[in-house]
């Protein structure tokens, strides 16, 4: 029964001796394409970390290391006019506090048409407005009007509800009409300047308009527009004598 199990046994090792032999006789040219790329991984393995350490070597040897040097008198003179500009920045930051008031106002940027309202020195709305579109018009004789928005320190000198526009002459010359006499019915006009208008002096006044989507463009003849909702909300904050910043 031993001889037959180790004549299987032997059977068994030589079919698998025959296989594994007609296996490389069919792969002999692959293995030996496969062969080419040994060396190529073995300088990767051995040789791709010297490489890696030889820079930072290098690099000790041929470029001398930086140090430190003390202070000298120009960076003594720097740091103390560092030093002095951060005082001056100090004391110019107090000065914007004490001159900020403390109550509601409103700025209004006229180079970008935005607004910005603040209550209590926190910002309560922002958003787009219009301002003087810098037309001239030019009328018979030595008349002109320059529609620009005057930059400076304002503040709001009354409040009105359901303004009543009264048209100023260049009103009627920009459209081609006689001017009529100052207490013409022609001249008044409902509804063209919104719900609400806050007067600034000289005939100018934060006011609506009836051409919504022109607002954030430089339009007006010279008062500054904003969109209802924006213009509900300034009414209702702004009391009178409420500082007004354009610039």
């Amino acid at each position: 029964m031993n001889t037959s199990i180790l004549n299987k046994i032997k059977g068994r090792v030589c079919n698998t001796k025959a296989c594994l032999l007609s296996w490389f006789d069919r792969n002999r040219e692959r293995l030996r394409r496969s062969l080419r790329y040994v060396p190529v991984l073995l300088v990767y393995i051995f040789f791709f970390p010297l490489l890696l350490a030889i820079p930072p070597v290098l690099g000790s040897l041929f470029i001398p290391a930086v140090k430190l040097q003390p202070m000298q008198e120009g960076d003594e003179a720097t740091a103390k006019r560092i030093k002095q500009l951060e005082k001056e920045i100090a004391s110019r930051e107090k000065r914007i506090e004490k001159l900020t008031p403390g109550n509601a106002y409103l700025v209004v940027n006229t180079t970008e048409n935005r607004f910005a309202l603040y209550k209590n020195r926190e910002l309560v709305r922002e958003g787009m407005c219009s301002t003087g579109s810098m037309v001239v018009l030019e009328a018979e004789g030595d008349k002109s009007w320059f529609f620009r928005t005057p930059r400076g320190d304002y503040k709001v000198q009354g409040k009105i509800e359901k303004p009543v526009w009264r048209r100023p002459d260049w009103a009627f010359i920009e459209e081609g009409l006689p001017v009529p006499s100052g207490d013409h019915p022609s001249r008044y006009e409902k509804g063209v300047l919104g719900d609400y208008a806050l007067t600034l002096g000289d005939g100018y006044m934060i006011h609506g308009t009836l051409y919504q989507r022109f607002i954030g463009l430089p339009v007006t003849h010279g008062c500054i527009r904003m969109l209802d909702d924006d213009l509900e909300l300034v009414f209702k904050t702004l009391p009178v004598g409420a500082k007004v910043f354009i610039y």
